[in-house]
């Protein structure tokens, strides 16, 4: 997703730890059995986590009343270690904290995300795992959270050795701080994770990272996918769901709860794919029939119709491409 201005699956059985309730060693092996999980009533439910600008605020962030914000995102300055928002925007800046106070002043969490598609992710920035660590840590302070999220793709995903820079420095801050939540979103296509979304999983595995969500990116699949972009991401979700029994281990519960579908709304990034609000609708009775974990969307500044002037409102930008009313996308997405 923009900033905002077959590897072998053997060995990966107990990844998803913090929804089954085990944990993996190093050398692939399971400490414990997997267990299903026993969610709460309100646990069992799909909850709505949309994407949002962490250092802009938008008239639709509160459409369909989030139960989480995954704020996009942080991202190294491009020269050093050093987290900033966006790249630019210092993680003290007064601005941003009083953005998050209001996001969440309803009760709402917040989720850190980083990376992207744009800018220079920190794994290939700092020196070490310990750094690097430190950096991520340095960001959910700011933000008040628990829970991290690590959009990775492009060129990073297919950098090895900063995918395993990354797996061990969140295995080092899980030390720290064990309530952290951790999810990957990563890019999908209908027929599943790629080889290199595998390698990453299995990277965090081998490292002992306790992940709770994979999140897949159901959009931008490329020219050739000129279908319905609603079939097209119930398809991606269940040859994931496929990947994710077999990597784990794990029952077919488990699985769909330890997933989540984020789409971008209306006008994608390729040439004739165009995500609408009955695919929306569509993608959220699936995921509230599968109970998957959460949905999102690419992003509550986008959830607005375009307006005349071509020249500041572009549809892959601050607007969806798509009639409908503001936030009608949250309203659908949110159930």
């Amino acid at each position: 997703m923009q900033t905002y201005s077959g590897k072998s699956a053997a060995g990966l059985t107990c990844l998803l730890a913090l929804t089954t309730g085990c944990s993996a060693g190093s050398d692939g092996t399971a400490d414990a059995a997997p267990q299903s999980p026993t969610p709460t009533s309100a646990s069992a439910s799909t909850s709505y986590a949309p994407y949002v600008s962490a250092t802009a605020a938008s008239a639709n962030d509160s459409a369909g009343s989030p139960a989480t914000y995954n704020l996009a995102f942080v991202i190294s300055d491009g020269s050093d270690c050093t987290p900033k928002w966006n790249g630019a925007t210092a993680l003290s800046d007064s601005a941003v904290k009083s953005r998050i106070s209001k996001l969440t002043q309803g009760g709402a969490t917040v989720r850190v995300s980083f990376g992207g598609a744009s800018g220079k992710e920190l794994a290939a920035s700092c020196d070490s795992a310990s750094a690097l660590a430190q950096a991520y840590g340095k960001a959910l302070d700011a933000a008040g959270s628990s829970q991290a999220d690590f959009d990775i793709e492009g060129d990073e995903l297919t950098d090895s050795e900063s995918v395993d820079l990354r797996s061990e420095a969140i295995a080092l801050l899980q030390k720290e701080r064990s309530d952290l939540e951790v999810s990957f979103t990563l890019p999908v296509m209908p027929s599943g994770l790629d080889d290199d979304g595998v390698a990453l999983l299995e990277s965090a595995n081998e490292h002992d990272v306790q992940v709770s969500t994979v999140n897949i990116m159901t959009m931008n699949y490329g020219e050739s996918y000129t279908g319905d972009m609603g079939d097209y991401a119930l398809t991606s979700a269940k040859a994931t769901h496929t990947q994710l029994k077999e990597v784990f281990g794990t029952s077919d519960a488990t699985a769909w709860k330890a997933m989540a579908l984020t789409s971008m709304l209306g006008t994608n990034d390729v040439d004739n794919e165009t995500f609408s609000l009955d695919d929306a609708a569509q993608v959220r009775e699936f995921a509230d029939e599968k109970r998957i974990g959460w949905v999102s969307m690419w992003a509550t500044f986008r959830d607005q119709e375009c307006g005349d002037d071509s020249s500041s409102d572009d549809a892959l930008t601050n607007c969806s491409g798509v009639d409908q009313e503001n936030g009608a996308f949250a309203e659908a997405f949110s159930g």
